[in-house]
């Protein structure tokens, strides 16, 4: 399992308190960060969604749990990616963006067409899950698989000629619930979680395009895409950007985030002659730079969201990166450059 922006839970407030339950002891119980119900741009692991999903179906008495909650989603939940697939020229294009970039929003998983599963050449299959080998829980696959489907009819303006879906797992819910809500007939027990859907799909146009909003939303995500030159070190930076404040900012954790060895990453980021505790420096610094000037958070809210102790050791970091205390950046004081001096990983933590 992997690290996903809790937009994922989105709607799992609604559903549980429709039914009578607290939504926040399931979110305790399963250890997901404070605000998780409520703030789509925290990293939460996806075991824990998976956790809170299973717990709320069994504990309230609600087997079609995950689908009820994929109706209180829609695309918005993507964010910039669903500003690129708003905006796509065609389906494949669409499918393409979030091949490419879905890893922004959920590690490992991924939506990618396949041959149809059952050999029609008239037929395609559009994946929806995570790596072979890797088992998601029922409620989860639901979730997600009904998500995507209603994500499709939303971009193609209607039905979009879907054949029939495959799931993974026995139904846990009533098996004419998910006919319902596919439209169509539903296998069980398959390989993998697959729509099938016409061949020619791929060459649907998706209406009312903007080509430059598109290639804006494409250009930021790309600045989210570390480039190859950079690989490791670039992609380390942006894992501890998104776990910063919402998760642990160890070698060991962001090294299970791109699924390598703790030890395989350093040797990586040594022979891009990096360090591990510079490459969080420099995300520290960032992050706090634009929270002293960009908002009105309290410092020991900074230092907190930052992975520092206090207010005091915030300025302390300060004084090194800048020259000057945290609240004189905040006054708009001028900073010198970053000090390139190495950072020990323990120091001041």
């Amino acid at each position: 399992m992997a690290w996903v922006r809790s937009a994922g839970l989105r709607g799992v407030r609604t559903v549980v308190e429709q039914l009578g339950g607290d939504a926040d002891d399931l979110a305790r119980r399963a250890n997901a960060p404070d605000g998780a119900l409520d703030d789509g741009e925290l990293m939460v692991r996806d075991s824990t969604i998976a956790t809170i999903l299973e717990s709320a179906a069994r504990e309230l008495r609600c087997p079609d749990f995950g689908l009820r909650v994929a109706l209180e989603q829609d695309l918005s939940m993507l964010g910039p990616l669903a500003v690129a697939l708003q905006n796509a020229p065609t389906a494949i294009d669409a499918l393409d963006y979030t091949a490419k970039y879905l890893f922004v929003h959920a590690r490992n998983l991924s939506v990618r067409l396949v041959p149809d599963p059952r050999g029609s050449r008239a037929v395609i299959g559009v994946r929806y899950g995570y790596p072979d080998g890797v088992q998601a829980p029922p409620q989860s696959i639901d979730m997600g698989l009904l998500f995507l489907h209603r994500a499709l009819i939303y971009l193609l303006g209607g039905s979009y000629g879907l054949r029939t879906v495959e799931i993974p797992h026995r139904p846990v819910a009533p098996r004419r619930r998910y006919e319902e809500l596919f439209g169509t007939q539903v296998h069980w027990q398959q390989p993998a979680a697959v729509l099938r859907v016409p061949k020619d799909l791929a060459q649907r146009t998706i209406e009312g395009g903007d080509r430059t909003t598109r290639l804006l939303a494409l250009s930021y995500l790309d600045s989210q895409t570390p480039a190859a030159g950079s690989a490791i070190a670039g992609r380390v930076k942006v894992a501890l950007q998104q776990s910063l404040g919402t998760g642990p900012t160890t070698i060991a954790a962001v090294a299970a985030l791109l699924a390598v060895s703790p030890r395989s990453l350093q040797r990586h980021l040594a022979a891009e002659g990096k360090a591990f505790a510079t490459v969080l420096d420099d995300a520290r610094r960032e992050r706090a730079m634009t929270l002293l000037t960009e908002s009105d958070l309290p410092l020991a809210q900074i230092a907190s969201t930052v992975g520092l102790h206090s207010p005091a050791t915030l300025s302390r970091y300060a004084r090194r990166w800048w020259g000057t205390t945290a609240r004189d950046v905040r006054r708009g004081h001028s900073v010198a450059r970053p000090d390139s001096r190495s950072v020990s990983a323990r120091r001041d933590e």
